[in-house]
């Protein structure tokens, strides 16, 4: 892409079929998981399956992304969710797909996931200088919400009721589309000094883990993103039940809530693309810290003016501030790690960040069959404005400047 130069180009190629893959397996699963059960134990387990492996494998793929070719690693996780989906299709063609081959599916494709995104992450700042990373995340963001949302979730809806091998078989074909381009990025995606002793991976965990813990900026958004990810997963692991049927609260059929998301996906281009901007004028933590508080106030919305009136702008909005908020946090991850460490770290920052997801998923289906759904979306809601609260009160007191100033890494670092 002009100005970012031609590794960058094959990496955002890639990432943009990918994201297409993730976003027609992301909506069409729980939407097939509701046209088999209306159990919201059940389908929450559809979500909880997505997430599971980061919780269980975040650390590892951080590890294996600071030693081994990142781009190697990409290759072959894509090439496995290729594999998968395409088994899987298979099987709903000749009949054998239930509720169980669902969840065995997106749970094998999550795990191939961990390592695909922790390596993508972080080879990033390897293909572009480290003015464009804030840029460069924006065109990947805008990508993977295009892919995710824009168009995935309205294939992922038609597929759902037209063809539902499809929905297994289009994301093989992409995400072994997306394997091949990356092989158009020259060069070897490694540190410039591979460890020459081979030491057990829990010795490279262990450092990612002390870094984490002794950095208060990157701390403080763990586990305030790990708040928001658990109440979030907790909420949309139920929302389709909301909103989608004859019995729901909104009286969606499921090609709107496929047009739903792709509201969310427009409003998620636009915030990935102006962030930076926005960011530039009123500072970084505060445009971070004010578009979690609108993202988690915009979540009363649904409850509270159950229509499809209200939803689809609410979408958009949600799309804008959630979109934003994820660009900046990246690119201030990406300038704050140290390039040796930014595998390690990244991938315990996530696991805090999202390691409860799983957790949230299946809290949110339990708590929904005895309490009602609209326990849940409330009880969620009231978690993430408790989380915006901590994090604006902990960073507040720390941070007078934007986290990217480059100066000011000495002062935020280290565990005063």
């Amino acid at each position: 892409m002009a100005g970012l130069g031609r590794p960058f180009a094959f990496l955002w190629s890639s990432t943009a079929l990918s994201n297409l893959a993730d976003g027609v397996l992301k909506i069409g699963a729980p939407l097939l998981a509701v046209s088999m059960t209306r159990s919201p134990t059940l389908v929450s387990l559809v979500g909880a399956a997505a997430t599971a492996p980061w919780l269980l494998l975040a650390l590892h793929a951080g590890a294996i992304a600071d030693r081994a070719d990142r781009r190697r690693v990409m290759v072959l996780a894509n090439a496995a969710r290729s594999t998968i989906l395409a088994t899987t299709a298979l099987l709903a063609a000749f009949g054998l797909l239930d509720l169980w081959v669902l969840l065995a599916a997106v749970l094998a494709a999550g795990v191939s996931e961990v390592f695909a995104d922790t390596s993508a992450q972080s080879i990033l700042p390897m293909t572009v200088p480290a003015d464009h990373l804030t840029r460069a995340n924006g065109r990947v963001s805008s990508a993977q919400l295009i892919g995710n949302d824009f168009v995935g979730a309205p294939v992922a809806g038609l597929l759902v009721a037209v063809l539902p091998t499809a929905l297994f078989g289009a994301p093989a074909l992409l995400y072994g589309a997306a394997g091949l381009l990356l092989l158009g990025m020259r060069g070897t995606y490694r540190l410039a000094e591979p460890r020459a002793d081979r030491r057990p991976l829990r010795q490279d965990i262990g450092e990612g883990l002390r870094f984490l813990r002794s950095h208060h900026v990157l701390r403080s958004l763990a586990i305030t993103a790990g708040m928001l990810n658990l109440a979030n997963a907790a909420y949309f692991a139920v929302f389709v039940l909301w909103v989608v049927g004859d019995g729901s609260a909104v009286g969606l059929e499921p090609g709107g809530y496929g047009l739903m998301m792709t509201a969310f996906a427009a409003g998620a281009v636009f915030g990935s693309l102006l962030s930076g901007r926005v960011a530039g004028i009123f500072g970084e933590f505060r445009t971070l810290a004010w578009a979690w508080l609108v993202s988690s106030l915009l979540l009363l919305v649904p409850i509270l003016l159950p229509s499809p009136w209200t939803l689809y702008p609410t979408a958009v909005l949600w799309g804008v501030v959630g979109a934003g908020g994820n660009v900046l946090v990246i690119s201030a991850r990406q300038r704050l790690i140290p390039a040796e460490l930014l595998g390690r770290v990244n991938s315990a920052y996530r696991l805090v960040g999202m390691g409860g997801m799983p957790l949230g998923a299946a809290l949110g289906g339990v708590v929904a069959e005895f309490a009602g759904l609209a326990a849940v979306l409330a009880g969620a809601t009231g978690v993430c404005l408790a989380a915006v609260g901590l994090v604006w009160r902990a960073l507040s007191e720390r941070i007078s400047r934007p986290l990217t100033s480059a100066p000011t890494l000495s002062d935020i670092s280290g565990s005063r």
